[in-house]
């Protein structure tokens, strides 16, 4: 069963880049740091059989497996059961893979040598069998980066977060890390989210160390730290209800449930499959604490320094256009009914929540038009050029300024500063008639020196277009300054 939350879309104009960065980093270590282990291992496997450590071993090992099954080991029985299908089968290889592959089995050898060895047997073991795991089995991306229980390292609570045990492991751990990561990432930006991932990760390994202590067997992977994205994606949620995916067989579905409430359903998840799985080589407890610890970065430290931002929490853009689309239409009926007053306030609410889309404040403008002597139709033309030019349109801004110049300019002037807006937008849209109008306005309230600055503009515009009649006009009125 696999239950994961799905609350947000990604936003493709905002890329993941750090979750791409961490997935593109797993695939390079695994495609080339780790390429090198199938042949050391093949390398390792020729050299063992070659001097028949099989035929030296393999009871040793079957009398190994016998005491930990007596011990309640029940994955030993099953190891056995393997071990007897491979030598049925004449498997040589298999079975050296299977006995390189066991460093517990190793340290045992190695304290129990002079009891399970005789004197002749234990000098040609240590002879061949301990250069093979020097020269070969150590040289492994797993025993050089790895995070061993028995042999703790700081710098193995990370790297061990970028190794991954096979095209099935690295396949699944990137698509869970991508469908997990665009979201935190967008909440904490990619500095943050990188340290909380990593963090996540490393408190894996410290829980899976803990309840694996004295272990040889390395544990590699960034199922820890997708773990710790998943407690602080339900973290940032609280008790709020977001939509979950889930899968079970076949079937698959989605259903909406408060965030917090799925932690302890996974927590108790990971705990049972443990439980339930033991020898499967899954490091359940390792999601566990993964799971934890992402929770408690954000519960714990959510209010500082791992506070999402407030982008985090606006509505999807999905979200916004349907309440964009129910709003504008509320108003659009005021204004059917003439009902202007409704009208303006639902236009002015609209203009406020979303200043991003001129619509409502153009319906803003075309309400102030029906009074174009009055000070509100100058205000809401200057708000217009300013959202224009903002929004680089220097056709409609030009267009404004022409119409507000045949309706109110005698009443209520526009300031200077408009004025030499729009002399730059009409030259950016190459309409030098528009252009030499909003300097001539200019030129009757402006200071000296923007009209200094316009008529060398309009010069140099003039000359572009070889129109030098004009532009020698202009700068003789740039000397006369």
């Amino acid at each position: 069963m696999i239950i994961l939350p799905a609350e947000r879309k990604l936003d493709w104009k905002h890329p993941p880049w750090m979750t791409l960065a961490l997935m593109l980093t797993c695939l390079l270590v695994f495609l080339f740091y780790q390429a090198k282990d199938p042949r050391l291992m093949g390398q390792a496997i020729n050299s063992y059989l070659s001097v028949e450590l099989d035929e030296l071993e393999l009871p040793l090992y079957r009398d190994y497996l016998e005491r930990l099954q007596l011990r309640g080991d029940a994955d030993a029985g099953e190891r056995l059961g393997y071990l007897d299908y491979l030598a049925a089968e004449d498997e040589r290889a298999g079975v050296a893979v299977t006995l390189l592959s066991d460093p517990a089995f190793l340290d045992y050898l190695i304290e129990n040598q002079t009891l399970v060895m005789t004197t002749a047997e234990r000098e040609y073991w240590l002879a061949h069998r301990l250069p093979i795991q020097e020269q070969y089995i150590d040289q492994l991306s797993v025993n050089e980066a790895g995070l061993i229980p028995a042999e703790p390292s700081l710098y193995r609570f990370i790297t061990y977060q970028f190794l991954h045990g096979g095209w099935g492991h690295i396949i699944g751990n990137l698509v869970f890390l991508f469908l997990l990561g665009f979201t935190i990432e967008k909440a904490l930006g990619p500095g943050r989210y990188l340290l909380a991932y990593l963090f996540c990760g490393a408190v894996a390994g410290v829980v899976h160390g803990l309840f694996h202590w004295g272990d040889p067997t390395p544990l590699v992977g960034a199922s820890g730290s997708i773990s710790g994205l998943m407690g602080m994606y339900v973290a940032f949620y609280g008790l709020q209800r977001i939509r979950f995916f889930y899968f079970i067989g076949i079937y698959f579905n989605y259903f909406r449930a408060p965030a917090l409430l799925l932690l302890p359903v996974w927590l108790g998840k990971e705990v049972y499959d443990h439980l339930m799985s033991e020898g499967s080589g899954v490091a359940y407890l390792a999601h566990a604490g993964g799971l934890l610890a992402g929770a408690a970065l954000i519960l714990l430290l959510g209010k500082g320094w791992f506070q999402a931002r407030e982008t985090f929490y606006e509505p999807e853009e999905e979200v916004r256009d349907q309440a964009f689309a129910a709003a504008y239409g509320a108003a659009l009926e005021a204004l059917a009914r003439m009902d202007f007053d409704t009208a303006r306030s639902r236009f002015e609410a609209l203009w406020r929540e979303n200043p991003d889309r001129p619509v409502a404040l153009e319906h803003l403008y075309q309400l102030a038009k029906l009074r174009p002597d009055l000070a509100p139709y100058r205000e809401r033309t200057g708000e217009l050029l300013d959202t224009y030019l903002r929004l680089q349109q220097p056709g409609n801004l030009v267009k404004v300024w022409q119409e507000y110049q045949e309706l109110a300019e005698r009443h209520q002037p526009l300031t200077p500063d408009q004025h030499n807006r729009v002399l730059f937008a009409a030259l950016r849209n190459d309409d030098m008639g528009t252009a030499e109008k909003a300097f001539s306005r200019l030129q009757n309230e402006g200071s000296p020196q923007q009209i200094r600055e316009a008529s060398q503009l309009l010069a140099a515009e003039f000359s572009k277009r070889r129109m030098e009649l004009k532009a020698a006009e202009y700068r003789r009125q740039t000397e006369q300054l």
